[in-house]
Parts: structure tokens; C-alpha cells; sequence
């Protein structure tokens, strides 16, 4: 198996040496294999790991919930697994987002309530 340090590392997954050592110390990769030396070593998994949580990230996953789904991609060759357990974080990922968005609307409508009121006092009592 082909072993890399991890410049090499950060350089082919397209992140840096901080981002591995941030997501190593969280839990979403294994630390690197040492040797006596005291170099790290990773493997094209670690690579392969690396850009499925970014693609994970980009649908809007947070670290705790790519956490919580990466081992399955590595675990379960037919990727029916993971995908499901990402559906269901992004249903869970829409019903807020609608939730939000109706609370945003009855602020919006609450807002534009009282611009119009202070708008009518405004009409009445400025006239003085």
C-alpha cells in the first residue's frame, strides 16, 4: 500500500496540514500511522476520506454529521448506507430550512405592519 507523508497528503486532497490534524483530534480521520522516526503516514484512504467529507460539507453536512456517516462510506461497498443516512440528514436539513423561512416570512410581514403603522402616525400627527 502507498504511503504518504503528509505534505503530499494536503497536497493532493487540497487542504492543509491543519485542516488533517483538526479533523484527526475531532474524529473524522484516523491519525496517521507512525513510525520511528516520528513521521505521520496516510494512505489513499486518508485521501479518499479527505473528499468525501468536502463533498459531504458542500451539501451542507456540519463535521458533527459527517462524523457520524464518513465510516459508512468505507464500510459499506454499496454506498446504500451512507446515502440513506445522508437523505435523512438532508430532509431533517430542508424541514428547518422551511421552518426558518415561514418564521422569517412572519417577521418580514411583522416588520412591513409596523412601518405602515408608524408611516400613518407619522401622516396624522406631523401635519402640526
Amino acid at each position: 500500500m502507498d504511503r504518504m507523508r503528509i505534505g503530499e497528503l494536503t497536497e493532493r486532497a487540497g487542504v492543509t496540514q491543519r485542516t488533517v490534524r483538526y479533523y484527526e483530534s475531532i474524529g473524522l480521520l484516523p491519525s496517521g500511522e507512525r513510525e520511528g522516526n516520528g513521521h505521520h503516514y496516510y494512505t489513499e484512504e486518508t485521501v479518499a476520506r479527505l473528499r468525501k467529507i468536502d463533498q459531504l460539507k458542500t451539501l451542507g453536512l456540519s463535521l458533527e454529521e459527517i462524523r457520524d456517516v464518513i465510516g459508512l462510506y468505507f464500510t459499506d461497498p454499496s454506498g446504500i448506507q451512507p446515502k440513506r443516512k445522508v437523505l435523512g440528514l438532508l430532509h431533517q436539513h430542508l424541514a428547518d430550512t422551511d421552518k426558518k423561512l415561514e418564521a422569517l416570512g412572519q417577521f418580514r410581514a411583522d416588520l412591513q405592519s409596523h412601518i405602515e403603522r408608524f408611516e400613518r402616525w407619522l401622516e396624522t400627527n406631523d401635519r402640526a
